[in-house]
């Protein structure tokens, strides 16, 4: 059966029909066609459209397709998508009954519905999945209170700063996308059942019933844009690019990290591959498609911002290309954000490594410089003498801890025997009181704020 051949005379080509087949894929919108649906048919009953005894044996009979597509899995025939196989499975329960549930109603407007519900349920549940992230974050930033590594900037040494300081600034990320997640739910959270193929209909609907019904808080205002649009899928998508290069940086440290040449984390083996030639072998591979599947997802916001680019009003067969990325991305942001906790629990942390590290590479020079502000040279004048102490120090082989009173004042005669105070380690990160930095009084508080 076809949603629209009364016009033709001659079937589909067999290419046209291969070519425009969807089903394979909007299965996935099944449920919520369902949910669309049950919800029309009582509003046609209430509206008289249906009679009551139609409107409830259309309603046991779609409760059954449901059932049989969460039992059973997909049995349909080669139907053209979702909405026309399940109202083909609807006339065969119910006859020709069945066919009244399309009065008022044009698959432009149900396949938006059941796309809005999608994204609606989707979403609340990658918010779940970010907050738990969040946790397993702030839970590692506990258990690493003590941990002291080397800040990079260009990956180059800069100044200590604590571990925990540095899995805070994942959680400052996912923040953001949880907001912009949170906004962008709120543009989903719009019903446009009841624009009909883009002008309306002359049937009588209660569009505020169906909103009831179907959990939508607000209605959409102009049918031809409620068929049209789809800049909650595309905004769906960019915050969930944002999101996974999030995501991608969090692995590339990872797997930066874990590499030899670092040494400061060990990913658990249950996180890990081996090679089938080099036997020695422990790969961080999970990490490394989360790294890859980035492209995948901004590629999809970027393809459907290409179908959307030079698309006339009102609806266009193009936005049948809005489901398979929105699908992959939802598949791949659920199960990312599912294994990522698990990777950060059971990762061991090398803290000796990690303070080796920040112990070299002069991380301690800018406190030096900033000792010599505080005895009133101008910053620029005391980022010069350093400079030129960093390159007596390379010359000599020596880190600044280690130059005598007399060599540090050879290059400024305000140091004194206080300057060693500010060379250490954990008085340089001590030191960092301003609001959001690195010292173990800020962080402490930061992390207490964030379990919260």
């Amino acid at each position: 059966m076809r949603l629209w051949g009364g016009r033709f005379r001659k079937e589909p080509d067999s290419m046209l029909k291969e070519f425009t087949y969807s089903l394979s894929y909007d299965i996935r919108l099944a449920e919520y066609d369902i949910r669309g649906s049950m919800a029309w048919a009582k509003m046609l009953a209430r509206e008289g459209i249906l009679t009551r005894r139609e409107g409830e044996r259309i309603l046991k009979a779609l409760k059954r397709i449901g059932k049989e597509i969460r039992d059973e899995g997909a049995k349909f025939r080669d139907a053209e998508d979702i909405h026309t196989a399940i109202e083909e499975r609807l006339e065969e329960l119910v006859g020709e009954m069945a066919l009244k549930l399309r009065a008022g109603r044009s698959r432009n407007d149900q396949v938006v519905t059941d796309l809005r519900l999608y994204l609606k349920e989707k979403s609340a549940v990658i918010i779940k999945r970010i907050e738990s992230l969040q946790k397993s974050l702030v839970k590692a930033a506990r258990r690493h209170l003590d941990t002291v590594m080397p800040g990079l900037t260009h990956l180059q040494p800069a100044q200590p700063v604590l571990f925990s300081h540095h899995l805070l600034a994942y959680h400052c990320m996912l923040q953001r996308d949880k907001d912009r997640f949170k906004e962008c739910l709120k543009r989903t959270d719009i019903l446009p059942l009841g624009s009909a193929a883009l002008s309306g209909t002359s049937i009588p609907v209660d569009r505020r019933f169906l909103a009831r019904e179907l959990g939508f808080s607000c209605l959409s205002e102009n049918s031809i844009d409620a068929v049209g649009d789809r800049d909650f899928v595309l905004e769906f998508l960019s915050h969930s690019a944002i999101m996974v290069i999030h995501l991608s940086r969090l692995a590339e440290e990872f797997i930066l990290w874990a590499s030899p040449g670092f040494g400061f984390i060990e990913i658990d083996e249950t996180f890990c591959t081996g090679s089938s030639m080099m036997p020695q072998k422990k790969n961080p591979d999970v990490l490394e498609l989360i790294r890859a599947r980035t492209g995948r997802i901004a590629g999809h916001f970027v393809a459907l911002g290409i179908v959307l680019k030079g698309l006339p009003l009102a609806y266009n067969r193009d936005l049948q290309e809005d489901k398979e990325g929105v699908f992959d991305t939802v598949e791949v942001l659920e199960k990312v954000l599912s294994i990522l906790p698990g990777i950060l629990k059971s990762m061991k942390v090398n803290k000796e490594r990690m303070r080796k590290h920040a112990e070299t590479g002069f991380l301690n020079a800018t406190d030096c410089a900033e000792y010599l502000v505080r005895k009133g040279i101008p910053f620029r004048k005391a980022h010069q003498i350093l400079g030129r102490i960093v390159t007596y120090c390379l010359e000599k082989q020596k880190r600044l801890e280690d130059l005598t009173l007399n060599e540090f004042q050879y290059f400024s005669r305000l140091f004194d025997e206080d300057v060693y105070k500010y060379l250490s380690i954990e008085e340089c990160i001590k030191s960092k009181d301003s609001m959001g930095s690195t010292s173990p009084k800020r962080v402490k508080k930061e992390i207490k704020k964030r379990e919260k």
